[in-house]
């Protein structure tokens, strides 16, 4: 069955970011609003993350993430903003003044015309062919988003004994929930000299449960057959190889990898959007606008965050600027001018912006500083500066600032 459908805004994803820019375009007077989400239910990665944590910036308590993801669904159906779960989007056609979206479900094809359309597919995690992980390939290898889908959703323990790869944030809470479970998690290990994961992170999953860390490690080898029972480590020399003398074999039966997550860009891409090499994202203007004229982008289709109170306030920002595109007020004429990461700086969101504008600028650190000043400037001209008395690469950093009238040139970030 073929169904067509017209709508203003078309979001992709319902997750986080969909749902908060849907409540944002709705809050912007709009009316005409379509959600997508190929998962059959609402929510996105929020329906695995059974912890709490969430909120305490938007809602100031501390929440799981499905109670978090339930707030702004039970706000979108309040609100009468349709939710398509089930329904993969295929392809996506740029026209003269609308866009044409190919969509598929259960016996039902979909052809929706929309004016704008907003990004907000989350992302993937790397595996491990993405990272070269040596050894064999054995059963019982898992990135750690899959061992947290089936135990908090299907109720399935991975294994009783095991390695994490990685020392990211969900890497770091799937530590904790296996100790909870009963499991032995033997370490974590992480390439860096610092921990990928937030700080409250490190003390409350590793800390908390003498779980052992080990920085500047990397794998020899998988061990094992039919299923993982090892895994050797080696640490760091100077020079980034692997010291074999002091290597280590560890007994274990489930390797899980938390080494990194991909923005999910392979629609933004076939419509030929600029995509940042450093973000893995698009290139957004201060109103989260892409290389594309109409499509917009946000939450961790962007730009990976370590906090969803963000993911929603960025979100929010992208609704509201959809409608005024959709309505003729967005001023898409403007000069736009280039900010670029400097010194100890490894990205900045947006990468470009318009004079005479207010932006927030998403940015983080390359390591970990101690008594931390960023500061922006246009040439020799000090636009903002701000002092931190410590930051890292596992925290966002966001800096509100307005763009002078009369800029020339391009912004640049540094920090020392």
């Amino acid at each position: 069955m073929n169904e067509k459908i017209n709508v203003s805004i078309l979001i992709i994803g319902a997750g986080p970011a969909g749902t908060a820019a849907a409540l944002g375009a709705k809050e912007a007077g709009e009316d005409s609003i379509l959600i997508i989400d190929r998962d059959t239910r609402a929510g996105g990665i929020l329906n695995q993350c059974i912890h709490d944590g969430f909120g305490l910036m938007r809602y100031k308590r501390a929440l799981s993430g499905p109670e978090y993801a339930q707030l702004d669904i039970d706000s979108c159906h309040k609100k009468n903003i349709p939710i398509l779960t089930d329904t993969y989007v295929h392809t996506i056609i740029k026209g003269d003044d609308h866009f044409t979206i190919k969509a598929i479900a259960t016996g039902r094809l979909y052809s929706i015309k929309a004016k704008a359309v907003i990004l907000a597919m989350g992302c993937r995690e790397r595996t491990a062919g993405a990272i070269s992980l040596p050894g064999s390939r054995p059963a019982g290898i898992y990135t750690a988003g899959t061992a947290q889908r089936l135990l908090n959703m299907q109720n399935t323990l991975v294994g009783r004994s095991c390695v994490i790869v990685g020392s990211g944030d969900i890497g770091l809470i799937m530590a904790r929930r296996m100790t909870l479970e009963g499991a032995k998690v033997q370490a974590v290990t992480e390439l860096q000299s610092y921990p990928g994961g937030l700080d409250r992170n490190i003390r409350q999953c590793l800390d908390d449960f003498d779980i052992p860390l080990y920085l500047e490690t990397g794998i020899v080898s998988v061990h094992g057959n039919d299923r993982v029972c090892g895994i050797t480590i080696a640490p760091l020399r100077s020079d980034r190889t692997l010291d074999m003398k002091n290597s280590q074999y560890i007994t274990c039966d489930t390797i899980l990898l938390s080494v990194g997550l991909i923005p999910e860009n392979e629609l933004s891409r076939s419509l030929d959007i600029a995509i940042d090499p450093i973000t893995q994202g698009p290139i957004v203007t201060g109103d989260l606008m892409t290389s594309c004229p109409g499509v917009f982008a946000c939450g961790n289709v962007l730009q990976v965050h370590d906090i969803v109170d963000l993911v929603s306030e960025e979100a929010k920002r992208a609704g509201r600027t959809a409608v005024s595109f959709v309505s003729g007020a967005y001023a898409d004429t403007k000069e736009l001018f280039s900010i670029y990461a400097g010194e100890k700086i490894r990205y900045c969101v947006p990468q470009v912006i318009t004079p005479s504008s207010t932006t927030t600028l998403s940015l983080r650190v390359t390591e970990p500083i101690t008594d931390a000043t960023i500061s922006i400037t246009n040439d020799a001209t000090l636009i903002k500066k701000r002092r931190y008395s410590f930051t890292q690469p596992s925290e966002m950093i966001q800096i509100e600032i307005s763009v002078p009238e009369n800029l020339v040139g391009s912004l640049e970030v540094n920090c020392e």
